[in-house]
């Protein structure tokens, strides 16, 4: 039975206040769940329906510290989901620690500020086999919630790392580039076996501190009228480009 105080307690860690300081977050709805229980990520509690309890394996379940069985009612007060038919899980934060690039492509992200974008390019690396993300230290909270949603489970196999781009940048031996509205045409550049890509902020692209470290300024051409393109697609669209370039 959870007592009150528990329930105090979960719905406290989604505000990031209460993350940070306790150093757990918050992880909800079936998909989510499922690809959790067979992550490294430490599970101190799984809350659960019945129904929902029923479609997993007991050796899974049993990977959490603890398991309750709620109501959705129950469940769905208690999630940041207006209706949780399913599941919740406080899961035990990873620290933040430099990730080895080698041999590999990574992305960079210069203050992507919103939650729904993270999540999503987080997923979309996942998508086409990239599995490192290099975030500057104003980007959005890996572990807010919107983001863990939005990645529809791929936060248990994409590895972020938060710091200072700047020197991060300038001591990088991998090729550099960089996502802008002026620069070599995507389609026809020749990407390199590995690298890193930069992807910049929502409303004003890659800073003008990151411009500088950027080898390989690529745009992506476009044939309408729209001012530009969301974060998430351009980065979806450059992810593409890469593997084709790579077959």
């Amino acid at each position: 039975m959870l007592s009150k105080n528990q329930g105090k307690y979960i719905k406290s860690l989604q505000i990031k206040k209460y993350r940070k300081q306790e150093q757990k977050f918050l992880v909800e709805g079936a998909k989510s769940i499922q690809e959790l229980l067979a992550s490294s990520f430490e599970v101190d509690w799984l809350l659960m329906t019945e129904e929902f309890a029923q479609s997993l394996d007991a050796k899974a379940i049993n990977r959490a510290n603890s398991h309750f069985i709620l109501s959705e009612k129950d469940l769905s007060a208690l999630s940041s989901f207006e209706n949780n038919n399913s599941g919740l899980a406080v899961v035990r934060c990873k620290p933040n620690q430099p990730l080895k690039i080698q041999n590999e492509y990574a992305l960079v992200l210069d203050d992507v500020k919103d939650p729904g974008n993270l999540g999503t390019i987080i997923r979309i690396a996942d998508w086409y086999g990239i599995s490192k993300i290099i975030c500057s230290e104003n980007s959005a909270e890996f572990y807010n919630p919107k983001v863990i949603s939005a990645t529809m489970g791929s936060f248990t196999r994409v590895q972020l790392f938060y710091t200072d781009l700047i020197p991060f940048l300038s001591s990088a031996q991998l090729p550099i580039m960089g996502a802008l509205l002026e620069g070599e045409v995507l389609h026809t550049f020749n990407f390199p076996k590995a690298g890193l890509l930069v992807m910049g902020n929502e409303s004003n692209g890659i800073s003008a501190e990151v411009r500088p470290f950027i080898q390989h300024a690529l745009h992506i051409p476009g044939y309408g009228h729209a001012e530009s393109l969301n974060v998430g697609v351009a980065t979806a669209i450059f992810c593409d480009n890469i593997r084709r370039s790579l077959a």
